[in-house]
């Protein structure tokens, strides 16, 4: 399912990660994706109060929980400049499909990283 948001579809996710060699590519490409997924269970879902989307973003922090493990398999980890970007990507997320109000920290409330 193509992105129809346009702030999305013209963002590029993790971009201060992907500019660090410390961060794989191969495993940022999975959490990009992990991103975009949401995206689209957003656009598809189309929730309608933060509750709903925190269900959504609560599935997308698990996946990328799955992905620390990648991570440190490639001699990496999601530390602190990762925890902070992810988070970011995740509020701006939240704040393209209209809900600045969302607090960055119950977005990603999941999180083991």
């Amino acid at each position: 399912m193509p992105i129809t948001n346009q702030q999305i579809a013209a963002h590029t996710f993790l971009q201060l990660l992907y500019a660090d060699d410390y961060f794989p590519d191969h495993v940022l490409d999975k959490g990009r994706d992990i991103l975009l997924r949401l995206c689209e269970r957003i656009e598809m879902e189309r929730p309608t109060d933060l509750q709903a989307l925190y269900v959504l973003t609560e599935a997308a922090t698990e996946q990328f929980n799955l992905l620390e493990a990648e991570f440190e398999a490639a001699g990496s980890e999601i530390e602190t400049v990762a925890r902070e970007e992810i988070g970011e990507a995740f509020w701006f997320v939240a704040s393209a499909y209209g809900f600045a109000d969302a607090d960055p920290e119950e977005l990603i409330a999941a999180r083991e990283w």
